[in-house]
């Protein structure tokens, strides 16, 4: 057998080593497509009412330009300084990260919702020397800038780069009919203004070349911060080969289902999320496509416009998202005509969610895996291959993976352990963390603290997070693999499992169920797991709500069920349910 063995299912055609990337750095990359798909929409905004502005690559070439003059020639930075940037999907997103790029200073991408307290741990964490924010939220800056490095505020609305009549009226309705626009009572620059004295300097002959000086695949890009949810956030230092060399490798592997300058992409997930950067922006960026952004992608029903009016061909997005499209009757009714593929990441995409999208669209969704620290796809299901349900697939090209005992040593296959790897997408390291990078990157090695099995194909499957694993009676327990479970009976919308202490077992599994049918009971989630799983893994207790915590990519977050339990409103709570005497037995099989 291959000491590889993904290797040998490879859909034909598929390099199973990418070459170096064509672009000394990522300011490259868009200068390139911008000259080559000039005339193309680049981007298309799209409101919940259909409200839409659309830039031209070649708008977005010229603009990123502007504002890379301005933080150079204006604000004054230097190679290597870090700009925090908190907008959601917008038109001004890509030019501004563009523009970072291009000005050779390095971009951090930060949650727009974050409060007063995480924006400051961040910004101050990174250094940043300039802020690029949405002004809905601009209202949090007084408390927060005393406590950062920042002299330069640049504000954006969400309707820039719209044509001049809807700006207007987006403006007047946040203004005086939502009441959603704080004044701004800090120093700062509105983003028009901002890119009219960028384009004075460049027209005045700045130097643009210059900025990018030393500026290869070993310059740092981004920092990309964690999501937090195990401990305090971490920046994940990313180069521009990091990202470069992942936009190849997932091109490779989703080659035969893109075409390039003819692909319509619906962004749903936020650009300043890993996933989405990379591949939605990034990605279809470098194959000319048009991307649909979405500012908010909640209730679902906000991306009916976006599907209506335009010929969606690839969506990306998490289990939680393709779960409430298939619960909308608009997209029961009318499923995009256009679609050619969609791909999950984030979290594991259950086999009936999958099931369920092939059967109402009639075209593939794949499942993908990776981390913010590799930039991020690590594994992918092959389109144009063998999609295996239930796995993220195998190994991108120029990527190794193996799963992996706590001393380091590969376990068999078939046999659950940390998931490690190794390619040219792994970070540089954390962010003034050298300890927490030693831990992480052991010999070249990612280890990205999720328990996974790889079967003899090279296929690999998640089993959990190390972290979110369940002792109950000294047995292992996944929250996934019982959340998929209660995930596909009829009448179940979703579910989140977790661990609460039990004075008996050490932990018990409890279920938390967002039931579609009113007439759902506890004992009947109970019996359905008892069918389908071994007695220890069936949960002790459910309790039904009316919606899960989720991260704003739609990730159910477990530690808010773990630490929210006494907020919780339950409809239905079935508690202690009895064990069985056979658990030990069942376990053993």
């Amino acid at each position: 057998m291959s000491v590889l063995p993904w290797l040998e299912h490879y859909p034909e055609g598929t390099q199973p080593q990418i070459d170096d990337p064509p672009y000394r750095n990522l300011a490259e990359l868009v200068r390139e497509s911008g000259a080559q798909y000039a005339d193309t929409i680049a981007f298309t905004q799209c409101m919940p009412n259909g409200m839409n502005g659309s830039l031209r690559y070649r708008e977005v070439d010229r603009l990123s330009d502007d504002l890379a003059v301005y933080l150079r020639e204006v604000a004054g930075l230097e190679p290597g300084d870090r700009v925090a940037v908190q907008l959601p999907n917008c038109l001004s997103y890509p030019i501004v990260a563009f523009g970072i790029l291009k000005a050779g200073c390095v971009l951090v991408n930060t949650n727009p919702m974050y409060t007063a307290s995480e924006m400051a741990h961040q910004f101050s964490d990174s250094g940043a020397r300039a802020l690029v924010i949405i002004d809905m939220f601009a209202d949090r800056l007084p408390d927060v800038l005393p406590k950062t490095s920042i002299e330069t505020v640049i504000t954006v609305s969400i309707g820039a780069f719209f044509p001049r009549i809807v700006r207007g009226i987006i403006y007047a309705t946040q203004r005086y009919w939502a009441r959603v626009l704080p004044p701004v009572t800090v120093e700062h620059t509105p983003l028009r203004e901002v890119l009219a004295q960028g384009r004075d300097r460049r027209e005045a002959g700045a130097d643009l070349e210059a900025y990018l000086e030393g500026i290869d695949g070993d310059a740092l890009a981004a920092l990309q911060y964690t999501g937090g949810t195990t401990g305090v956030s971490k920046g994940a230092m990313l180069s521009h080969g990091n990202l470069l060399a992942n936009t190849m490798q997932t091109l490779e592997m989703t080659r035969s289902h893109l075409r390039p300058g003819e692909e319509t992409v619906l962004t749903a997930l936020p650009l300043y999320h890993i996933f989405a950067f990379t591949v939605n922006l990034v990605g279809f960026h470098t194959m000319g496509g048009r991307n649909i952004l979405i500012p908010s992608p909640r209730p679902p029903s906000n991306l009916k416009r976006a599907f209506e009016n335009y010929p969606i061909t690839w969506l990306t997005g998490v289990n939680t998202l393709f779960n409430a499209l298939l619960i909308e009757r608009w997209f029961l009714e009318h499923p995009p005509a256009k679609l050619r593929a969609a791909a999950a990441g984030g979290m594991a995409l259950h086999a009936s969610v999958a099931e369920r999208w092939r059967e109402v669209t009639g075209t593939p969704i794949v499942e993908g895996y990776g981390l913010t620290e590799s930039s991020p796809v690590l594994t992918f299901n092959p389109l144009g291959g063998t999609v295996k349900d239930g796995t993220i697939g195998m190994p991108v090209p120029s990527t190794e993976v193996r799963c992996v005992t706590d001393e380091g040593e590969p376990v068999p296959n078939g046999q659950p352990g940390e998931l490690a790897a190794r390619g040219p997408q792994i970070m540089q390291g954390y962010w003034q963390r050298p300890d927490e990078t030693a831990e992480t990157i052991r010999d070249g090695w990612l280890h990205t603290g999720d328990v996974a099995e790889m079967d003899a194909d090279g296929y690999f499957r998640i089993v959990d997070r190390k972290k979110d694993m369940i002792l109950v009676s000294g047995f292992n327990v996944f929250p996934n693999e019982v959340e998929g479970c209660i995930a596909a009976m009829p009448g179940v919308i979703e579910a989140g499992v977790v661990g609460v202490p039990d004075g008996k077992s050490g932990e018990a599994v409890r279920a938390y169920v967002v039931a579609e049918d009113p007439d759902l009971t506890a004992d009947d989630v109970i019996a359905h797991c008892r069918e389908h799983l071994t007695s220890y893994k069936v949960p002790r207790s459910i309790e039904f709500r009316d919606e899960l915590p989720k991260s704003l990519i739609g990730k159910i977050l477990r530690k808010d069920l773990r630490t929210d339990i006494e907020a919780a409103a339950p409809r239905e709570v079935a508690v202690d349910t009895p064990p069985t005497s056979v658990d030990t037995e069942e376990a053993g099989r």
